[in-house]
C-alpha cells in the first residue's frame, strides 16, 4: 500500500470496492457463530485492517454486519480492509438468541471477544474470500466503534471495567490492534451514569480509561447530550480522551448529535443530525489519523489538521496530548 502525497490527493481517486457477506467463522461456545462483512479495494496488496464494531439503535439491521456502510465503503475505497462483525447484541438476533442466554442483552464482554476471534482467525477470513487471499497485512490492525462499539473499542485499546456479576477485573486489551477511533463512546461510569443505566447495565458503572494505552483518536459531538445514558451532557463522550493517557486526540464536531453526521448508514432516520459535511469530515480525518498511526512518517493526519485549521467554517476542532 503507497503512501499518498498529501491527504487531499488520497480522496481524488478513490478504488472500487469489493464487499462479500457473510463470511462465517465457526466459534464455539457462542450462541451462534460469528458471521462479518469483509470491505476491501479491488486491487491493492499489504491492505491496513479495520475492525469496527457497531453500536446499538432502534433500526433492525444497522446494529449488524450491514450497517456503517458510509464509513466502511469509504475507508476500503480509500485503501483499507474493513472487517464488520454482527455482535451478539445485535437486532438482527432478537429472535434467534434466547432471552436468557450469558451476557444479554448487550453482550459486553462478548463483543471484545469478537474481535480477538477475527484476528485469531484472519488466515479463514482470507480463504473465504478468494479476492483477499494474501492481501491483507496482519501486522497493521486498527479499532473502530461508534457508540456501544465505542465501549468495545475502548476495551480492546486498554480501558478495563469491573465485572459485575464476579468482582473480578477485566483486561480485554489485544495488543494486536495499533490504533483506534471511538465514535460517540460512552465515557466514565460512577455518578455520570443516569439511574436507570447505572441499575440495568452494571457494567458501566466502573469504566476506566486511566490504562487505555493504545493510541487513539475520540470523536465527540458537542450537541450529543445523551441524556438517556447519562447526567453530564455531551462532555461525557469526551471522557475517553480526557480520562486516558496519551498519546490520544479528541476531534470535536460542531453541532455533531451522536449519529455525527450519519455514519451508522445512508438515509437513517434516526440519525437527528443529518449532515453530509459532517460525515465527510468524519471519514476523512478518521481515514487520515488511522492511516498515520498505522505508517508512522505518513503526512496524512499533520495535512487533514493543517486543512482544518486552514478552513474559514471548520466542522470542528482537534487537540492532542
Amino acid at each position: 500500500m503507497s503512501a499518498p502525497t498529501s491527504a487531499s490527493d488520497a480522496f481524488t481517486s478513490p478504488s472500487p470496492v469489493l464487499s462479500v457477506s457473510p463470511v462465517t467463522l465457526k466459534t464455539p461456545g457462542r450462541a451462534v457463530d460469528l458471521e462479518v462483512r469483509v470491505s476491501a479495494p479491488v486491487t491493492g496488496s499489504d491492505l491496513p485492517v479495520i475492525l469496527l464494531s457497531h453500536g446499538q439503535g432502534y433500526s433492525n439491521h444497522l446494529s449488524s454486519l450491514n450497517g456503517y456502510a458510509p464509513l466502511a465503503n469509504f475507508w476500503a475505497a480509500h485503501g483499507f480492509a474493513v472487517i464488520q462483525p454482527t455482535h451478539l447484541s445485535s437486532m438482527t438476533l432478537r429472535g434467534t438468541l434466547d432471552p436468557d442466554t450469558p451476557g444479554a442483552p448487550l453482550f459486553w464482554r462478548s463483543r471484545a471477544e469478537d474481535m480477538t476471534c477475527v484476528l485469531d482467525q484472519l488466515d479463514a477470513v482470507e480463504a473465504a474470500v478468494p479476492q483477499l487471499l494474501g492481501r491483507l497485512d496482519h501486522d497493521k490492525v486498527a479499532v473502530v466503534g461508534h457508540s456501544m462499539g465505542g465501549h468495545t473499542a475502548s476495551l480492546l485499546l486498554g480501558a478495563r471495567l469491573t465485572d459485575p456479576d464476579d468482582g473480578t477485573t477485566v483486561d480485554l486489551a489485544e495488543p494486536r490492534i495499533k490504533a483506534g477511533v471511538l465514535l460517540a463512546a460512552t465515557g466514565r461510569g460512577g455518578d455520570a451514569l443516569t439511574e436507570s443505566v447505572a441499575e440495568n447495565w452494571p457494567f458501566f458503572r466502573t469504566t476506566d480509561f486511566s490504562r487505555m494505552t493504545t493510541p487513539a483518536l475520540v470523536v465527540a459531538g458537542d450537541k450529543d447530550d445523551s441524556a438517556h445514558l447519562t447526567v453530564l451532557g455531551p462532555e461525557w463522550h469526551a471522557d475517553p480522551y480526557h480520562l486516558a493517557p496519551g498519546p490520544k486526540s479528541l476531534l470535536t464536531l460542531f453541532g455533531g448529535e451522536h449519529g455525527l453526521g450519519g455514519v451508522s448508514g445512508y438515509d437513517v432516520a434516526e440519525t437527528t443530525d443529518e449532515s453530509p459535511e459532517r460525515l465527510s469530515a468524519v471519514q476523512r480525518l478518521t481515514w487520515a489519523y488511522l492511516r498515520s498511526r498505522l505508517y508512522p512518517g505518513d503526512p496524512a493526519w499533520q495535512a487533514a489538521q493543517d486543512a482544518l485549521a486552514a478552513d474559514p467554517n471548520p466542522p470542528g476542532t482537534i487537540e492532542s496530548k
